[in-house]
């Protein structure tokens, strides 16, 4: 892979990245304030449910910003677009997919098996 896609994907991980932080930053808390006595028993279930989405939702974020970190450390250490598995290129379609790819497809679909 010459510097040129490097710097393109690099590009595109950094927007990735952009996107989950701030789309974190206009969340609200994780869960509903303490205390919250109003309201019936649908809307305590409705809140602990919506308490329960958002760390989910954080967890993933959380996940997706790490891949996007170690993608990213790839690139640096010019080991980006390689299998982790195989050793074999990861494919550009894959790639501009999901930049933060660790595993060409055939070794992804071997280990979801």
């Amino acid at each position: 892979m010459n510097a040129r896609e490097l710097e393109r994907y690099k590009e595109l991980l950094l927007a990735k990245r952009r996107e989950v932080t701030g789309a974190r930053a206009g969340t609200e808390p994780p869960a509903p304030p303490s205390g919250a006595e109003k309201g019936d028993l649908v809307d305590h279930a409705a809140a602990a449910l919506e308490a329960e989405l958002q760390v989910r939702l954080r967890e993933t974020d959380s996940k997706l910003l790490r891949a996007i970190d170690e993608a990213l450390g790839r690139i640096e250490r010019k080991t980006f677009g390689v299998c982790q598995a195989c050793m074999k290129p990861i494919s550009a379609a894959r790639l501009d997919a999901v930049p933060w790819s660790r595993l060409c497809r055939e070794c992804k679909e071997q280990r979801q098996a």
